[in-house]
């Protein structure tokens, strides 16, 4: 049973910075990607960032590349949102997510259909 829990959201003005953490219980054979996602009220949920255990490399939207680092520590099971110069605009549920694995490695992506398992979310509230 692989699980997900976020933590480290809250309340931060304009300016500030937050780390999101995603802890990860259960196992997952092979290569799997980890995804952070984020949804306003009455918005799409938005695909941010996202990495795999294969290559590695964080891949980031457009819209917060250049604020958000994404990271993993692989001996943890935790993956990582570093976000940086928060704006107003960054108010959102952030969700962390992981697919099923794979025995060969893929480029992660920020589309939602391919993840399989997800965390609760948790809130991130920025003030201007």
């Amino acid at each position: 049973q692989v699980q997900l829990v976020e933590s480290g959201g809250g309340l931060a003005q304009s300016g500030e910075s937050l780390r999101l953490s995603c802890a990860r219980s259960g196992f997952i054979s092979g290569y799997y990607s980890i995804a952070w996602f984020r949804q306003a009220p009455g918005k799409e949920r938005e695909g941010v960032s996202c990495i795999s255990n294969g290559d590695g490399r964080p891949y980031y939207a457009d819209s917060v590349k250049g604020r958000f680092t994404m990271s993993r520590d692989k001996d943890t099971h935790t993956a990582y949102l570093q976000i940086n110069s928060l704006k107003p605009d960054d108010t959102a549920v952030y969700y962390c997510a992981t697919d099923k694995g794979f025995d060969t490695d893929f480029p992660c992506t920020i589309k939602s259909r391919f993840y399989d398992v997800w965390g609760q979310g948790i809130q991130v509230t920025v003030s201007s």
